[in-house]
């Protein structure tokens, strides 16, 4: 069994499901996973905010221009009048449930809902497309029977497992699936989702699910660069990369891969390989268990951050003063990202400022607090193991004169943590490019 996803992008228009279903060709099982047409999700969103505020008739034309754009596309891809206007009736069903949602103050159930929309438009058309134009043999699998979030809103694995299980078991023999990424339940039965680029994590959720033997995210780019490419000239995709080194990079901005795709995945040992749809020919990138012996691999970039410096020359050694610190945080559900300590004083940065004010009044009872904002994190992954020596220097050495908030090394074996302000990332970025990439 493989697993395959296809990102907005690949199934952005007729054209783009037409070459997609020349990809999924095989004599194995598999099971494809899709998001939404390219631009629905945020036309989607727009629509659900335009409701927020009240603005119903610009809520309808926003939602009856995306309505029509779909009625255009299923005309396009089903040629055969009787086939489209079958495909016609689902989609104005999926649009009434919008429009149904005008008729009361909407709800962030009924957002949910309105969102889970775009993926069951493309799955729809998409399944359609290959049984009544193809002539191929494919099973609708509707995710919102196997996709479920526990009552923490974390994926309820058993659940999927046993559920999934009991969708694919009519279908024995059966090679091909087609299903949603991104939407699924909650703990309550309401429909929810796995927020923005949930799709990875759908796939690598159903493929440790199925035990799959290959999770395969097809993308508009041909693999996981070793710098942001739309910075930095002359990056090149990365052949392999461990769960571990991905996951740092997924997690510190390369925006090809969702950050929690690699759990699943890892916890299972399934390998992922990044594919390019408009390349399919390129060998991308594989992640799996293994490394290689490259010291640094990649860059990647997480802008946002805030920084907070807590300095009390009294209760910074006292026993239980980190965890004091760490409990505020803890109370506002607000994630730490880096964390440095000296003698007098700890710096930490945290990427939602959401509760903010609350957080600095609480942490001003330990000591002084300084804040810095427009910060980014300039994350180094590669196999930093200490035999590998002189990594450091050979960072240190291309960053010059670039002025570091906050280092941290020695963490992880994979990664290198640098503070900058993020006028100067796009400096920093092409330092460590030409410095470690092009010597």
């Amino acid at each position: 069994m493989r697993i395959l996803k296809f990102g907005g992008t690949s199934v952005g228009s007729a054209a783009r499901m037409h070459s997609v279903a020349d990809l999924i060709q095989s004599s194995e099982p598999r099971i494809v996973v899709l998001s939404a047409m390219s631009g629905t999700t945020n036309s989607l969103v727009a629509i659900a905010k335009l409701l927020f505020e009240g603005e119903i008739q610009a809520a309808t034309s926003q939602t009856e221009i995306l309505r029509q754009h779909y009625l255009m596309v299923a005309r396009e891809l089903l040629p055969e009048p009787a086939v489209a206007d079958e495909a016609i009736g689902h989609i104005s069903s999926c649009f009434k449930t919008i429009f149904n949602l005008m008729r009361q103050p909407l709800s962030t159930s009924g957002e949910r809902v309105i969102l889970a929309q775009g993926e069951l438009l493309s799955t729809l058309l998409f399944h359609r497309y290959l049984t009544a134009v193809r002539g191929q043999d494919a099973v609708l699998l509707p995710a919102l029977e196997f996709m479920r979030l526990d009552a923490n809103d974390e994926p309820d694995d058993a659940y999927i497992r046993e559920h999934l299980a009991q969708q694919l078991a009519p279908h024995a023999g059966q090679k091909l699936f087609i299903t949603q990424g991104y939407i699924c339940r909650n703990a309550k039965g309401d429909i929810d989702n796995l927020k923005r680029g949930g799709s990875d994590y759908s796939a690598s959720l159903i493929g440790a699910a199925a035990d799959a033997d290959e999770i395969q995210i097809w993308t508009d780019i041909d693999g996981l660069h070793n710098n942001d490419p739309r910075v930095v000239e002359g990056t090149y995709p990365i052949r392999e990369l461990s769960f571990d080194e991905a996951a740092e990079l997924a997690y510190f901005g390369a925006k090809i891969l969702h950050p929690s795709s690699v759990l699943p995945a890892r916890q299972y040992n399934i390998p992922v390989r990044l594919l390019n749809t408009m390349q399919p020919e390129a060998p991308g990138t594989l992640i799996s268990s293994t490394t290689g012996s490259e010291a640094i691999k990649a860059v990647a970039a997480k802008d946002g951050l805030v920084a907070i410096k807590i300095k009390s020359s009294r209760m910074l050694l006292a026993h239980g003063f980190l965890r004091s610190v760490f409990e505020v945080f803890e109370r506002y559900r607000t994630p730490i990202d880096m964390i440095t300590t000296s003698e007098v004083a700890v710096s930490l940065t945290i990427d939602d400022a959401t509760h903010l004010a609350e957080i600095l009044a609480e942490l001003r009872d330990f000591g002084s607090v300084e804040i810095d904002e427009n910060q980014t994190i300039i994350c180094l992954v590669g196999n930093l193991i200490q035999e590998n020596h002189g990594s450091a220097r050979l960072v240190f050495n291309a960053l010059g004169d670039i002025p570091l908030r906050m280092i941290s090394y020695g963490g992880s074996p994979n990664n290198i943590s640098l503070l900058v302000h993020t006028a100067d990332k796009t400096r920093t970025l092409k330092a460590l490019n030409a410095g470690l990439f092009q010597r």
